[in-house]
């Protein structure tokens, strides 16, 4: 039987960014950035959305939503947090649990000006997870907030932010034939290294 490994690597990171640009090379992954982000609330019932990958470092992953939001009022309760890849061109997966906290507003002022037009308005307009009445509404406020900017830079809203999760474990999945699954878990250390083991399908 051919058994496909799993890479070994001692960093995760390492790991993730060689998985990342083989799912971004394959030309049938719709968006190799989309991500299932979890969060808890005060009750500590779980909530799951679709998010998009905006940066990857050494310290972490960074994605960008709006402040008053209702998943960022749950990393306010309760910083733990849980990424999902699923990238099924490729067959890989990649969870990551840790905590999320708010990145410096010089990093969101650079991400937020460098992003469309478009969007940047569509920040403004959109008072994200607040109840809308009608479509017509969130249009008009569009329009509205496009007539406001004309002829000049649209500047980041207050409540617009980037998020960073700190890992604490990252696990890798690699599917094979008969559900004879690769999986490797990554697990940081007191002193910022990381240790590693393999793990049953």
């Amino acid at each position: 039987m051919d058994i496909d490994p799993i890479p070994d690597i001692d960093n995760p990171y390492t790991l993730f960014k060689q998985w990342y640009a083989e799912a971004e090379a394959c030309p049938n992954t719709m968006d190799h950035t989309a991500m299932t982000v979890s969060t808890v609330d005060e009750q500590g019932q779980p909530h799951s959305r679709i998010l998009l990958l905006k940066n990857i470092e050494d310290n972490g992953f960074t994605f960008f939503t709006n402040s008053n939001s209702h998943k960022a009022a749950q990393i306010r309760n309760s910083h733990k947090i849980a990424l999902c890849f699923f990238w099924e061109t490729i067959y890989k997966q990649i969870r990551i649990n840790g905590t999320a906290s708010m990145i410096t507003p010089e990093e969101s002022d650079a991400y937020f000006a460098s992003r469309a037009r478009e969007s940047q308005i569509g920040a403004w307009a959109s008072l994200q997870s607040e109840e809308l009445d009608n479509e017509d509404t969130l249009f008009q406020r569009y329009v509205d907030l496009d007539e406001k900017f004309a002829g000049q830079e649209v500047p980041r809203p207050e409540h617009w932010n980037g998020y960073r999760v700190a890992p604490s474990t990252i696990e890798f999945w690699l599917g094979r034939e008969h559900r004879l699954h690769a999986r490797t878990l990554y697990s940081l250390t007191a002193t910022g290294g990381w240790t590693k083991k393999g793990l049953y399908p």
